[in-house]
């Protein structure tokens, strides 16, 4: 597999409006349905301020851009059960039910609360930050809903690929969970990375399930792969050896900076990394999104299959 960068790259910068901030993470696409009422544009991109106080909204009229953010932003914070910020936008088309679906999390659960927390019972070495889901009819208003669907990072994807299919989510780090309608009693199943996978993006091939992530700690955090056959029970899926996809190699994905091993969180100011994939499927088309030096700003290349 080969990722062909786009020449127009960066895609999302923080000059493009103040609103936005400096920290850029966490991008999820989608091309806008042809029953949305009042598009804005062809494209929407969503994406997230690691402490940010609301997601954020690009569009264009061709991938490769120009984007333009739309300033008031899409959910807010004080729409949400969550406290401190909200982020990590997972965003699904629902064209039978007409309406836009985004996973999100934040943190959810307070430090006196954790102890007889579920999930922190389960997974010792989970915070506060949850998953929840929201819906929209015109992907810019937003509702909320309250039920905790599981830890923080959700990618959902739906295998088999029909209406009879369950709804599988990916949370950070590697834990697996599954679901019937998708927005309801998620139960846990194997745990599929190590503590140092952070943020994933899901492609499904078949029977093949590709994991796009980085690592905390990599010198340099970059872009890997690994793969999960699916055909086994869904308990007995594993994750291949990781191969890597991009690793920085441009200015703008921070080549010239300092190699060092990163850190698990936010970080705040330009560095050689690469975190953050999100992946977007058009016309039998394949591409992958990406943060660039660090978390400042959004770059986009096409994925060749060999």
């Amino acid at each position: 597999m080969q990722a062909k960068r786009f020449s127009a790259n960066p895609i999302i910068t923080p000059a493009l409006d103040e609103s936005i901030g400096a920290n850029i993470n966490g991008p999820s696409l989608m091309r806008v349905p042809d029953w949305l009422p009042n598009p804005l544009s062809k494209y929407y991109l969503y994406f997230a301020h690691h402490q940010g106080a609301f997601i954020r909204l690009a569009y264009a009229d061709a991938l490769s851009g120009p984007w333009t953010i739309y300033p008031p932003g899409t959910l807010r914070l004080e729409q949400t059960p969550c406290y401190h910020h909200i982020a990590s936008p997972d965003l699904h088309i629902d064209n039978d039910n007409r309406r836009i679906l985004m996973y999100y999390h934040g943190p959810s659960v307070r430090r006196e609360e954790l102890d007889a927390d579920p999930l922190k019972q389960r997974y010792p070495f989970l915070e506060g930050q949850r998953s929840l889901l929201a819906v929209s009819e015109n992907g810019l208003d937003f509702t909320s809903e309250t039920e905790i669907l599981g830890p923080s990072y959700f990618r959902v994807f739906r295998y088999p690929d029909t209406a009879a299919g369950w709804h599988y989510a990916l949370a950070m780090p590697g834990i697996l969970f599954r679901s019937r309608d998708g927005r309801t009693n998620f139960e846990p199943g194997p745990v599929l990375f190590d503590r140092a996978q952070r943020h994933a993006a899901l492609l499904l091939r078949d029977d093949i399930l590709y994991v796009f992530y980085s690592r905390a700690g990599d010198c340099p955090e970059h872009v890997l792969c690994a793969t999960v056959d699916l055909r086994p029970h869904w308990k007995e899926w594993k994750a291949s050896v990781p191969f890597s996809i991009l690793e920085p190699d441009t200015d703008y994905e921070g080549v010239n900076l300092p190699l060092e091993p990163s850190q698990r969180g936010a970080i705040h100011e330009p560095a050689r990394q690469l975190r953050d994939p999100g992946i977007y499927k058009e016309g039998g088309r394949t591409y992958l999104l990406y943060s660039i030096a660090g978390e400042s700003g959004i770059a986009l290349a096409e994925l060749q299959f060999n």
